[in-house]
This record gives structure tokens, sequence and C-alpha cells, in this order.
């Protein structure tokens, strides 16, 4: 199924260790997002986020791993009324160490009561989900 023109399809890892959430937030932005990205022409859900992740958190995803988690739509961050955001999430395990990549300006461990205004819409929701799940303190 296509989006209509008013939705960013989107696809997100939701990682959790020690009962915390992975966040990252991009140079020059306020707000931290759930780590992940669009998919490029002819990639598969799994393709594009192994390739996000490679590139925002210079991780590989252990494709045997990749799970779904859910799916959250909410209005796009910083975009004109009505443009909405769609987000398949994914959980997986990874190799190697998360480091921030050019366009990462910090990556974050968050918990419940990290301030709803420092996430994107989708970033609350899945926070509150996963608070709801008790995947997170």
């Amino acid at each position: 199924m296509m989006p209509n023109s008013n939705t960013i399809d989107k696809l997100a890892l939701i990682l959790v260790r020690g009962r915390r959430q992975l966040v990252a937030r991009s140079h020059g932005k306020q707000v931290f997002f759930t780590p992940g990205g669009k998919r490029e022409a002819g990639e598969s859900d799994t393709q594009a986020l192994i390739r996000e992740c490679k590139e925002e958190l210079t991780v590989d995803l252990i494709p045997k791993t990749i799970k779904p988690y859910g799916t959250f739509a909410a209005q796009a961050f910083g975009k004109p009324e009505g443009t909405m955001v769609r987000m398949l999430c994914y959980s997986a395990d990874y190799e190697g160490t998360l480091t921030p990549n050019e366009e990462v300006a910090e990556l974050e461990w968050i918990q419940s009561d990290f301030p709803e205004e420092k996430l994107s819409t989708t970033g609350v929701m899945i926070l509150e989900d996963l608070k709801k799940k008790d995947l997170i303190d």
C-alpha cells in the first residue's frame, strides 16, 4: 500500500538496553528522534533499516534479529500542517559500537521521564508505548 503524498514513510529502530531507549539528535536540531529513515527505491524495510542504522549509528544490524515492533503515525515534525509521518518500527540486535555519524550530533539513552518537548511527536508516542509495555523505566 503506497501512502498518500502527504505521508512521509519512515522506518525506525526501537533499541532498548538496560530499560532505556536510544534516541538521536541531528546537528542543528533541538529534538531527538528514533534512529532510522526513508527507504530508497527498490529497498525492502529490512534493507533500508540496515542501511540507515549503518549511516546514523555506524553499527550493523543482525538481519535474523530484526522483528516488527509497531507502526506510529503523527503530524510530521517541522512540516506543514496535514503532513503526516508513518513510522514502521522494528527491534533488532547489532554488531559494532554505537557511534553518531556526521549527520548525528548526539545519541542519548532515555527513560520515560525524558522531557516530551525534546522529542518528535512519534518519539513521544513510542516512549509512551515502551512505558506501557514496561520495557523502560
